[in-house]
């Protein structure tokens, strides 16, 4: 009795992945070495490890795909073709009720790398995709093997696949911020759109249907990726208003804003996603971050809640779990960070996380691995100012002065990254007048900057200028009212004896 083989594609069809398998059991063994039937039995062992795949055993999926390749090699390819040949010209039945049948072997490679890929075998996926001749890769296929050269640290073939996407499919919007987070240019990228596209959003730019909001998301990322963030905050906050409530822009923005410490900004933007799709999992373990800085346990311990609930396998909810036990059991939120990075090794959040936590745990050499690695995938402020504190733990000067005039460089618009240097400077006595200098530009740069307020008050602590850093701090206060000036401003007065007025910040700050 022959097994329906036309069942089991239904059945995949149909998403009853776990039918397809045991109905492809019985279609695996039905198998008989008669002439021709080879070819029958690798398209049936392809099927089977379809079934597999889709029930998340990749392991079995690989042995199925790699038995129908093994089949493929001994297989008799030219009578197989004459045995089509004649089939065709003559009455009898399909190819499906005879034992006749050609899998596409680049095909079935392919399905093999994305079982690596799931696997977190990157090297071993980008083996097999190499075996693929450039001429018979589908878009898929190149979208996967510039992920796989980037994340082995093969950026110009990473670049080269990239742009064949987008050669094929401009609207490929993660192969846009890849080639952005490379160094290319907005001119580069959009240079690769069809003609036909470009010609498109010149003519029909003052329409809104335009196809030029393509052009701008592709300005946006590479602002970003160049750390250009005012710039990009702004293309986005135009696509925006193009786009009312499009979740993906407005988690871009405020991952931005998350960056450059517009944290209530962001924090907003974030609610306002969640408002729209709360089962939304991507950039949540940045929310997270922000909440526990702000801090909001409760909506912390909400978030922690419902992403467990989502999709606990994430790499996000990891680091959300991470955030969220840091303050109970460091080293617990420690083994939370470090199974997000196992789980996505290009996950940034993991990384800025395994690098703090390894800092407070007086794990500095840890903490500048993590750091390093977070910023070989995407350098931002956040990673610079964590090598910075490194390797000031690490009492490594040099080092965290090159760190952090590469974050001024990177960054030349940037208090932030002004204050950085100014930092390095005031850790070392005979640097503190350069480090007066470099907060001072902050604050010209950024004069609502209050990290920069602060660490110029101190700076005029330290050298025993308590008045100056009075009257700075009662500057700030009357156009901030923030709790870390009422707080520095109590510590300033104390240590001048001045107590009853110290006490008032201390209760203002309470």
């Amino acid at each position: 009795m022959e097994i329906p083989r036309d069942q089991l594609a239904a059945l995949l069809d149909h998403g009853l992945y776990s039918s397809a398998q045991l109905l492809g059991y019985f279609l695996v063994s039905s198998w008989s070495s008669t002439e021709g039937s080879s070819g029958l039995k690798a398209e049936n062992l392809v099927f089977l490890g379809d079934a597999l795949f889709k029930e998340r055993e990749y392991r079995r999926a690989i042995h199925m795909y790699k038995q129908a390749l093994q089949l493929c090699k001994i297989l008799p390819k030219q009578n197989t073709q004459s045995l089509r040949s004649s089939l065709s010209s003559s009455n009898r039945s399909p190819p499906s009720s005879v034992n006749a049948s050609v899998i596409n072997e680049n095909e079935v490679k392919f399905k093999v790398a994305s079982c690596h890929c799931q696997l977190n075998e990157g090297k071993v996926a980008l083996v097999e995709m190499e075996g693929i001749p450039y001429k018979a890769r589908s878009l898929p296929m190149h979208l996967m093997m510039g992920k796989l050269y980037r994340s082995s640290q093969h950026h110009r073939a990473a670049v080269a696949c990239y742009k064949e996407c987008l050669r094929n499919c401009p609207y490929i919007l993660e192969a846009i911020t890849a080639l952005a987070d490379l160094g290319a240019s907005p001119k580069d990228i959009i240079s690769l759109f069809p003609q036909t596209l470009n010609r498109s959003a010149r003519s029909l730019s003052d329409q809104p249907d335009s196809s030029r909001w393509l052009q701008r998301y592709v300005e946006a990322q590479c602002c970003i990726a160049s750390n250009d963030y005012k710039g990009g905050i702004e293309i986005l906050s135009e696509l925006l208003q193009r786009f009312p409530n499009n979740i993906h822009i407005l988690l871009e923005i405020a991952k931005v804003e998350a960056v450059i410490g517009k944290n209530d900004e962001a924090i907003l933007n974030f609610e306002k996603a969640r408002t729209i799709d709360p089962y939304i999992v991507a950039y949540m373990d940045e929310y997270a971050m922000l909440l526990k800085i702000k801090p909001d346990l409760s909506k912390l311990n909400k978030l922690v809640h419902d992403l467990l609930n989502i999709d606990p396998t994430r790499p996000e909810v990891f680091v959300a779990l991470s955030v969220l036990w840091e303050r109970k059991d460091e080293r617990a939120a420690l083994s939370y960070a470090e199974k997000s990075t196992r789980i996505d090794e290009r996950h940034i959040p993991g990384f800025i996380m395994k690098g703090n936590l390894a800092l407070s745990l007086n794990r500095p050499e840890a903490a500048v691995a993590a750091f390093r690695a977070a910023q070989e995938l995407r350098p931002d402020l956040r990673s610079y100012q964590g090598l910075v504190r490194s390797y000031l733990a690490l009492a490594k000067v040099k080092e965290a002065l090159y760190a952090a005039r590469e974050a001024m460089k990177a960054m030349p618009q940037s208090a932030k990254a002004l204050k950085l240097v100014g930092d390095v400077h005031a850790s070392v006595s005979s640097g503190r007048e350069k480090a007066k200098k470099f907060y001072e530009s902050a604050l010209r740069l950024d004069p609502g900057y209050l990290g920069a307020a602060l660490a110029l008050a101190e700076l005029h602590v330290v050298e025993g200028r308590n008045e100056d850093a009075v009257s700075l701090l009662e500057r700030y206060l009357k156009d901030w009212a923030d709790d870390c000036i009422h707080v520095k401003l109590a510590q300033v007065l104390a240590a001048a004896n001045m107590l009853h007025e110290a006490l008032s910040h201390y209760q203002a700050a309470l």
